[in-house]
């Protein structure tokens, strides 16, 4: 990285306290109450393309927050994920790292993950190029594979649930 673009990096970080305290007065005055003011705080960041911000955590907790916390139709989308994930392994466990549900068979092993984009929502599976038939979506990766659904994509749910259940038996990836 140069010099330039060190130094824009911590110029926005700089800023970025001061403009998160300037929305923050801003609400709060606007909606005539402290209270308001909070809760908007509260709500999850979303950054590029519509992705929620969430903490990192492990559980189902944040990563219903996280569906929560989804943009538009994509929030709905996300429920019957995590529910058809769920009826296909129901023993998998939940975390939210680097913004993005995760679920795995093993502590720190995950064989597939959500993620929000502008105008869709990436499915990935971390050992995809194993399933049968393959995910649609190639990786820049060899073992992964991706499915997209856009707004009006209709999910074929057994085929779904298929790759779930043929993802969680492979090794999963550790992050």
């Amino acid at each position: 990285m140069t010099g330039t673009a060190n130094a824009k990096i911590a110029k926005a970080k700089s800023k970025k306290p001061a403009d998160a305290a300037r929305t923050s007065a801003s609400i709060k005055e606007t909606d005539g109450g402290e209270d308001k003011g909070r809760a908007a705080a509260d709500q999850p960041k979303l950054l590029s393309g519509g992705n929620p911000q969430i903490a990192k955590g492990y559980g189902d907790a944040p990563v219903q927050a996280y569906i929560t916390a989804m943009p538009g139709w994509k929030s709905a989308v996300g429920r019957h994920l995590d529910a058809l994930i769920m009826s296909a392994v129901p023993k998998a466990q939940k975390a939210v790292k680097w913004n993005s549900p995760l679920y795995g068979m093993e502590d720190g092993e995950w064989f597939l993950g959500v993620h929000c984009f502008a105008k869709y929502i990436k499915v990935a599976f971390f050992n995809g190029a194993s399933l049968k038939p393959l995910p649609p979506v190639e990786s820049k990766t060899a073992k992964a594979r991706y499915f997209h659904i856009h707004e009006k994509d209709e999910i074929d749910e057994a085929q779904f649930r298929d790759w779930v259940k043929q993802a969680s038996q492979l090794p999963g990836e550790r992050m």
